[in-house]
């Protein structure tokens, strides 16, 4: 049997089991020996990190195979314009960005931690949350494409990869399940 460990990253985590400055890692919260993370979430992002013992596994999870659905907090009123733009593609650096799916939220999703230190909040700004899905997983993407359409990120957080789920794991909480 394979271990995969369900984990709910919080706020300014790295996603490696050391870290040279200091930080807080996933070494503080995954005692689990010989797993390894399934993708990476950087350090301003939270939700769900899947661990794994299991290579070929782990290649799957960070392939294309996997849908990712990630909530996230943006400033600003999202427009159909600009959520339209994500699900045609947008140029982000070199390569062109494409969400699978892409929805805006009418109020914040009420599973939803608070998060410390809290968001900034400007009284003459409001925010929209915006549900992407993505089959692709590069470095900071889902921050770019937003950024691309003139929404810059206060929050962003991943609630699935392929078919596990953060389903109520706390900040900082784990589950593990055993696979075939």
């Amino acid at each position: 049997m394979k271990k995969l460990v369900l984990f709910n990253k919080p706020f300014q985590v790295m996603c490696q089991f050391t870290d040279k400055e200091g930080r807080q890692h996933l070494g503080h919260f995954v005692a689990e020996k010989g797993v390894y993370a399934a993708g990476r979430l950087d350090y301003d992002s939270e939700g769900l990190l899947l661990l794994t013992d299991d290579g070929p596994l782990q290649n799957r999870i960070t392939s294309s195979q996997f849908n990712k659905v990630y909530l996230v907090q943006v400033e600003g009123l999202a427009r159909k314009s600009q959520l339209d733009a994500l699900r045609k593609g947008v140029k982000v650096q070199d390569y062109m960005a494409k969400a699978v799916d892409v929805a805006l939220l009418h109020k914040k999703p009420s599973f939803v931690w608070k998060r410390t230190p809290p968001i900034r909040a400007r009284k003459n700004k409001p925010t929209s949350w915006v549900e992407v899905t993505l089959n692709q997983g590069k470095n900071r993407q889902v921050r770019r494409m937003m950024a691309a359409v003139g929404l810059p990120v206060l929050r962003l957080i991943r609630t699935q990869i392929g078919e596990w789920k953060l389903d109520g794991l706390g900040t900082g909480e784990k589950k593990i399940v055993t696979i075939d």
